[in-house]
């Protein structure tokens, strides 16, 4: 199993129609250990009308269950689409593995297919690790990928939740992502992701602003922060949509109010003249 792993995943599927049986839909069921969460409607929909015309051409790859059943290893979308299109019987393979030989072809069989979003795509990657006892480097190894890849994906992992369903959205892309770690503040984290989707930024505006926010605010006697001035920060940021701090010390101080580009300034300013 291990050296047919390490040449992909065409290495463990027979030929197109070696072994090729037409089962019942009604008794195929997803796997449970299947990393991609989310299938898009529109996507499923077009590849059902495909499926009308022209059948299903890659055959689901299944196991047997005890109860007669027969559980996916690889082809939910093809699945599910053939259901919409009314099909009755889909052509399936039927791999004999243990499971873990299942669910690693599985793992593996959706990376290589490149459609998971950055977060299926991390979950994937993290099961290959833990799952299996892997370094990232072997996981790397065997989906075709650098380590490097590897471990920016797996890195997504401890973005805290708000981040991570705007990059399931695919409101933040993995460059936006990767900008956003480089702040090591869960919280500065979260005002940033939602000041980038608001205002619509770019990666290199967001990496940018992520330097700018890493700058350490400088005041005149550092103490102990006031709640009043917090207040005070937060309905200017609110206001204003991007990151402000206000500096105080014996009642005097300053405003800083952060912009990632000219166009974002000029909205301020236009903000600021009412």
């Amino acid at each position: 199993m291990k050296n047919a792993l390490g040449k992909g995943l065409g290495a463990l599927i027979p030929e197109k129609n070696s072994g090729v049986l037409e089962i019942d839909i009604e008794r195929i069921i997803p796997n449970i250990n299947q990393p991609r969460k989310f299938f898009d409607d529109t996507a499923l929909n077009e590849l059902a009308v495909s499926i009308k015309e022209q059948g299903v051409i890659q055959p689901i790859l299944v196991q047997r269950n005890g109860d007669g059943s027969f559980g996916i290893i690889a082809g939910e979308r093809r699945w599910r689409a053939s259901g919409i299109a009314g099909l009755s019987k889909v052509p399936c393979i039927v791999k004999e593995s243990d499971q873990a030989g299942l669910l690693m072809i599985s793992l593996i069989e959706n990376i290589q297919r490149e459609d998971l979003n950055p977060i299926e795509t991390a979950v994937a990657y993290n099961m290959l690790s833990e799952e299996f006892d892997l370094k990232q480097e072997e996981v790397a190894q065997k989906v075709g990928k650098d380590r490097a890849t590897v471990s920016n994906y797996i890195r997504l992992l401890k973005l805290p939740e708000q981040i991570r369903s705007l990059i399931k959205d695919t409101r933040l892309s993995m460059g936006h992502a990767k900008a956003i770690m480089s702040i090591e503040d869960q919280g500065r984290q979260i005002e940033i992701g939602k000041l980038v989707v608001a205002s619509g930024l770019s990666v290199r505006e967001t990496e940018r602003l992520c330097k700018q926010s890493l700058i350490p605010s400088k005041s005149i006697n550092p103490k102990k922060v006031d709640p009043n001035i917090v207040s005070i920060e937060d309905e200017l940021k609110d206001h204003l949509g991007t990151i402000v701090r206000v500096k105080e010390n014996s009642g005097k101080g300053s405003i800083e109010i952060l912009f990632s580009s000219i166009d974002e300034l000029n909205r301020l300013l236009e903000i600021l003249k009412g």
